[in-house]
């Protein structure tokens, strides 16, 4: 099994910083994309970030210039700098990970962690 532990939430005042990491860790044979995403109340999960194995990135365009995603693919951990941090960016982020688990089988599968808090106050 894989698991993603996600680290570095909490409660920030707008126009604050907070950095999220994530570790991926159990049977992992290659990782390729790793992002997060974020879910408020009420709300679908949508994509703030994501990073493939070569480092191309993607954003959300409401956090280009504020966000930035990272990855250490030694440690298997992806991280998010957030700063200058608006209330709206409140919500739970969750790490993901597209990971392919065995060397013989050639298929991918897509893992969550169960999601860190952050708050954002005005």
């Amino acid at each position: 099994q894989v698991q993603l532990v996600e680290s570095g939430g909490g409660l920030v005042q707008a126009g604050g910083s907070l950095r999220l990491s994530c570790a991926a860790s159990g049977s992992i044979f290659s990782i390729n994309t790793m992002g997060w995403y974020r879910q408020a109340p009420g709300k679908q999960r949508n994509m703030v970030a994501e990073t493939a194995t070569g480092g191309s990135t993607n954003y959300a365009d409401s956090v280009k210039g504020r966000f930035t995603i990272s990855r250490d693919n030694a440690k298997n951990m992806v991280y998010l700098q957030m700063n200058s941090l608006k209330p709206e960016d409140t919500a739970v982020y969750y790490c993901m990970s597209i990971i392919r688990t065995e060397e013989a089988r050639p298929y991918e599968y897509i893992f969550w962690g169960q999601g860190t808090q952050v708050t954002v106050s005005s």
